[in-house]
Order: C-alpha cells, then sequence, then structure tokens
C-alpha cells in the first residue's frame, strides 16, 4: 500500500502504460472520479478512506494520454454530499464534463437548480456498507421523483448478492437507473452464471435500466488480461448495445491493495465491443444521450 506522510492512501498507477486500444474521436470516459484537492476541498469526516489528491488536472491528463474527449464525474464517496470537487472539476473542463451527484435527500429543489446549472445530470445511490453508513429507501424514492422534471436518472452501486432485494426499490424509481459495475457480479460463473442471469432478468424488466461494463480491475480476480471479465460482460454490450456505458473508474477508489494499470483495462473495450458500431455506442452514442442530450439532438459530437 502506498501511503504519503499524513496515512493518506494512493490508488492510482503513477506511471499507467500506453493502451494498443486507440478509442474513436468523441470517446467519453463516463465513469471516472476527483479526490480533492484536500487543502480546497476537504473530505467527509465519514468517509471510509483517505485518499491522496487526485484532481481536475491528473484527471483530464489521464483523459489526453488515452485519447477520450470527455469525462463524466463521479461523485467519489470520500467527499460525502458535498459536491463541490465534481462541481470545480467539470467547470474547469471547458465544457467536456458533467457529473453524477451524491445528496442529502433533503436537499432544496434550489440547490437541485444549482447541481444542473453546474453540470450535474444524475444523482448516486450507494448501498455498498464498507462505504456508507445509511442507505434510506424511503428517502431516496422522494429524491428520485424530485429530479423527474431536471431529466436526470439514478445510479446504483450494489453488490450481486442483494440484487434481489433491491428490486422493489428499484421498481418505484421513476426515472432512468444506471447500474454502477454490473452490481459486483461473479465474473468467474461466465455468462450463463447466477450473477449475471439475475442481471440480465433486471436489464429485461424495465428498458429504462442501463449498465456500466466496468472495472475489470475489481471484478476480475485473475487479473489481466481480464479473460473471465470479457467473456461474461461482451455477451452485455451485444444484447443490450443502447443501454451500456463504460468508464476507466479513475482513480481507482479503494484499490490500494491491487493499484491497476490503465492502459491494459483501455484494452478490454475491443475485447467486450467487438465491432466499430458497437464501440461507437458504448463511448459516444450512448453517454452523450445521457449527459450531453442537447448535443445529441442537434447531431455534434
Amino acid at each position: 500500500m502506498s501511503t504519503d506522510e499524513n496515512g493518506r492512501i494512493r490508488s492510482w498507477s503513477l506511471s499507467p502504460s500506453d493502451s494498443a486500444y486507440v478509442p474513436p474521436p468523441g470517446a467519453v470516459d463516463a465513469h471516472c472520479h476527483v479526490f480533492g484537492p484536500q487543502a480546497e476541498f476537504p473530505f467527509s469526516p465519514k468517509a471510509k478512506y483517505l485518499p491522496q489528491d487526485a484532481g481536475h488536472e491528473q484527471l483530464f491528463a489521464l483523459r489526453d494520454k488515452y485519447g477520450f474527449a470527455r469525462n463524466v464525474i463521479v461523485q467519489a464517496s470520500c467527499h460525502g454530499t458535498d459536491n463541490a470537487a465534481t462541481l470545480d472539476a467539470i467547470a474547469k473542463s471547458g465544457g467536456r464534463a458533467r457529473g453524477v451527484a451524491v445528496v442529502d435527500p433533503a436537499i432544496s429543489d434550489a440547490e437541485l437548480d444549482a447541481l444542473h446549472a453546474g453540470g450535474i445530470r444524475g444523482i448516486r445511490f450507494n448501498f455498498l456498507k464498507r462505504l456508507v453508513d445509511d442507505a434510506p429507501k424511503d428517502k431516496f424514492i422522494q429524491v428520485a421523483h424530485r429530479i423527474q422534471r431536471l431529466g436526470w436518472h439514478i445510479v446504483v452501486y450494489f453488490e450481486a448478492d442483494i440484487l434481489e432485494e433491491l428490486l422493489p426499490f428499484f421498481a418505484a424509481i421513476p426515472v432512468p437507473i444506471v447500474v454502477d459495475h454490473m452490481g459486483r457480479p461473479d465474473v468467474s460463473q461466465g455468462p450463463d452464471g447466477a450473477d449475471m442471469r439475475a442481471f440480465r432478468a433486471f436489464m429485461d424488466s424495465r428498458e429504462d435500466v442501463w449498465v456500466k461494463v466496468t472495472c475489470p480491475d475489481r471484478l476480475d480476480a485473475k487479473g489481466v488480461p481480464y479473460d473471465d471479465f470479457v467473456k461474461s460482460v461482451r455477451p452485455l454490450v451485444e444484447n443490450y448495445p443502447d443501454r451500456v456505458l463504460w468508464g476507466t473508474d479513475w482513480p481507482h477508489p479503494t484499490m490500494e491493495n491491487n493499484i491497476p494499470n490503465d492502459g491494459p483495462l483501455i484494452d478490454v473495450i475491443p475485447r467486450i465491443a467487438v465491432t466499430a458500431e458497437l464501440q461507437q455506442k458504448l463511448l459516444i452514442s450512448n453517454p452523450m444521450r445521457l449527459y450531453w442530450p442537447d448535443e445529441q439532438r442537434e447531431g455534434r459530437s
């Protein structure tokens, strides 16, 4: 584990390798984060991990290194419901970033409007107990109804073993749902394993469930080249081509004991989206529809 003099952890590679794969022009990294910098954007006192600074300059440098055009910045749990770091990064992106916030369910409509003006287009509900202390479903449903007028969606993060218990909650959400990391299935089971069958049934239950086919580094215990991940995930991309998203997950929160190399992560893309058409949808058309719908309607990339 890499820590600094203050005990803060680093979960990302300082010198990620180049990737063999080059994304098409206009590609979007639709799941990434920023940490701090702490001096300007303090971490939440409830944070379950204390990372080193990984601000917008590093994120945008990674974006440019690998040939991406845009980012969707998802509020990291270490910042709690203070979205200032995410909003600052969006503001400094020159229009090339949008975001997903984490909010207190008691947030006012005026505060929601301010988040929208700052580039937020969704709210994240986290059900990982090791990252959050409380996940009040009834209050989450109330917030989900209140964001309908903004055209936002809900992002959910959970693990496969609680999918079934969450289904009634998901059914009550009145806006599109985006699932982080496919609900963390056991990819060693293969595409026809119990976890993937249950997740596909959820995808089939409503046409506005989207999925981020992300994090081979978290989900594939065998590591690079992530063959189990590819085998399990490629059918999702092929069967739900208009509802899949991809992202780096940089700076890879809580991965300090198994820091991934970003190059091999990006090289997974053409193995799960094996045609130019599928890559166009995964990396451009789909994230643009969710996060830059006005530009999508106008036919701009």
